[in-house]
Order: C-alpha cells, then structure tokens, then sequence
C-alpha cells in the first residue's frame, strides 16, 4: 500500500503492521476454535491470553498502567483482525474499551492502579451494565438508583443482556443519583465487585451461539463504599459517553471483522466450486453481490476509523456522530456479506463443515446492540439533522 493511500485511509505503517500480526494470531486460533469452545460451554481463555501476552488487549490503554499507549483506533484494528480470522473476542468490546477508558479517563488514581494493568494483561476483566428491561439503553429512562448511606452508596435496580458478568471481576454499573440541587437523576458510573453481596445474575437462554454468555442482573441493595464511584458524581453523562463511543466504534470493528470473514469464505468457495465447467464466481450474479458486500464493508470501515481518528484525539461530540454512523454501517454490512456468503455455497452455506450458519444470527447482533439502528437514526435525524425529536 502506497504512503498516499495509507494516509487516505487512515492506514499508518504501524497501523499496518498491528493488522498482520493480529491477523497471524488470529490464524493459529481461527473460526473452529471458536465453535468448539462456544459448543462445550467454555471461554475462550488460550486465545485471550496470548492476545493479552503480545499486548493486544491493552494497546488502547495507557502506558504507565502497563498499557500500549495507544488509542481505540488500534483496539479497532485488534479486534475487526480477531474477527475476520473467525475468533472475535466480544470481551474487547466491554473490558477494556469500555470499562478501560471511562477508568482511565475518570477513574481516581487508586481505581487506576487497581484495575488498568490487570485489564491490559488480561488477568482480570470488567462487564459493563447499562441496559434495563424497560430502558433499553436509554440513559435517560434507567431506574437503577444509588443513594448515598452515610459513606457508602446502596444500589437497586436491574439489568439485561449484560455480557460476561460470569467471568469479570467487577462490573461498570451504570446507575442514576439525585441532584442535590435540582432533585432530578443525573447518570453515574459504580464498580460492583462480582460478589457483592445482593449482586445477584441469571443466564438468558439464548440461540446465538456464543462462548460470551447474556445475564440478567438484580442489584438489590447492594452496598458499595465511596470509592466505588468512578469520577465525578456531576459528570455523569460526559463520563458514560466517554464509554459509550468506543463501544460503538468497537461493536462496529466486531461487524466489520464477521463480515469480512464470512466474506472470504464465500469467495474462496466461488473460485473452486465449479457448475457447467467453470467457477460459479465467473456469474455476474454471483459476482457482482459479493463485490458489493465488499463495497460495503470498506466504506464502514471508513467511518470506523474516523470515529476511532476523533475519539483518540479528544473530540468527543464529532466521535460520538462518527461512531453512531460506523456501527450503522458496519452493521448494515455485516449482516448483507453473512447473507450473500450464505447463499453463495447454497446448502453448504448452512452446514457446519463451512461455519457460515450460525452468522446469520450473530451478525443481527451488529444491528440490535448495544445500540439499535433505529435509534441511531433517531440520534443523527435529531443531533446532525436538526429534526424536531420523536420521542
């Protein structure tokens, strides 16, 4: 690649170079690993411990804390690599991009030093709870409450879909407090130990098969000291968007990653599988709506890194538009490769010998959470459009 196309995409030599060893570890592990491990009920542990051996998971967070010193643009790179191999790690997208940046950014220095260099080693994690059975993601409308008590806050409340709680250490519970002056609820941001006493979780039976398994929470007064809170108590949405941001740039890598592998076994099984003597790839029909996953995938992968580009250099309102718009359009195209790569092997595309079946309904996910696309749309026809709200 060209100094000038390198620049053009955002594609820094370093950049590039991060991509082809993830992509080589991602190779030693690849889609089959991942099944297997999703089938026995298992985590997959080997490959999370050799991604966070060579640095990989902390590349994003800073390097006194053990650290890559990089940003979620390289994080992105990690994971979008992870999952065109066929083995995302969806924990990325929750430990240390989430819960990694809003501590570092916010946290106070004990918080610090007791969870970014575990985080970046990968030896301890952190799940993220936000969504609530009658909220969804809507910071606005989330009924879990902390209330001071003497020194410490009491939380209660509930909480769904929450990934990976079984396997973190803590989770990043967001909950609302009382403004002491204006008596409203204002959003803010508490590390609840995984065995805090009234943290209660429950496993959602789900059909994606995932070794990420889904939890409903019960935070029934659940008592947490001072410094459980993570920054300031008035800050509260400045901070919870701080996280929010690279959890769509990163669930977008997630998209873009699936897609691109799903895309590449279709393409590979279009050039070999040959039907009146000659590969069904030579068909414009077969051809031209491959080319136009790939299309697709590339132009989301765009906006991915100028929402990586923003975020990384501080502008958290010009990120926030940008990743809204990525994981749109990683998502839209997600779900279009795993669609045409499906119908491209015809019945193998539904085997388990070629590993595409079950991305038809990971790769919803994409559109689903942790935001939907249609509140996406609602953000940019209000926020960038300047619509009147609908809601």
């Amino acid at each position: 690649m060209s100094p000038a196309i390198a620049a053009a995409t955002a594609e820094t030599q370093e950049h590039q170079a991060l991509r082809k060893a993830v992509a080589a570890l991602g190779q030693k592990y690849g889609r089959a690993y991942l099944s297997r491990v999703a089938r026995e009920g298992g985590h997959p542990d080997e490959l999370w411990a050799d991604a966070a051996e060579l640095g990989y998971l902390g590349v994003n967070l800073p390097e006194e804390y053990g650290g890559g010193g990089g940003g979620i643009a390289e994080l992105s790179i990690v994971l979008e690599e992870l999952g065109a191999a066929g083995c995302p790690l969806l924990m990325m997208v929750v430990s240390p991009a989430i819960c990694g940046t809003v501590i570092s950014r916010f946290g106070t220095e004990a918080q610090k030093q007791a969870w970014l260099p575990g985080l970046a080693d990968g030896t301890r994690t952190m799940a993220f709870g936000i969504t609530e059975p009658d909220a969804g993601s809507n910071s606005h409308r989330i009924t879990t409450t902390a209330r001071r008590d003497g020194d410490d806050w009491v939380l209660t409340g509930r909480k769904v879909f929450i990934s990976g709680v079984d396997i973190a250490d803590a989770t990043l519970i967001v909950g609302r407090t009382e403004d002491a002056g204006s008596g409203r609820l204002k959003p803010c941001l508490f590390i609840v130990p995984r065995e805090a006493p009234g943290f209660t979780r429950s496993v959602i039976d789900m059909e994606l098969q995932a070794a990420e398994k889904q939890f409903e929470l019960v935070l029934d007064e659940v008592r947490l000291p001072a410094d459980a809170l993570v920054g300031d108590e008035d800050a509260g949405l400045l901070q919870l968007f701080a996280g929010l941001n690279p959890e769509r740039i990163m669930t977008a890598a997630f998209a873009i990653g699936m897609g691109r592998y799903a895309l590449a076994q279709a393409v590979d099984y279009a050039k070999t599988r040959q039907v009146w003597k000659e590969p069904i790839g030579a068909h414009q029909a077969v051809a031209h709506p491959l080319a136009q996953a790939h299309i697709e995938l590339e132009l989301a992968r765009l906006m991915m890194q100028k929402a990586a580009a923003l975020y990384d250099a501080g502008d958290d309102m010009g990120a926030g538009e940008a990743a809204n718009m990525a994981k749109y359009a990683a998502g839209e195209a997600c779900v279009r490769a795993v669609d045409q790569s499906v119908h491209t092997l015809g019945g193998n595309g539904l085997t388990r010998e070629y590993g595409l079946a079950s991305l038809i309904t990971a790769s919803r996910v994409a559109r689903i959470a942790p935001v939907s696309r249609e509140m996406i749309l609602n953000f940019v026809s209000h926020q960038t459009l300047g619509l009147p709200k609908s809601y």
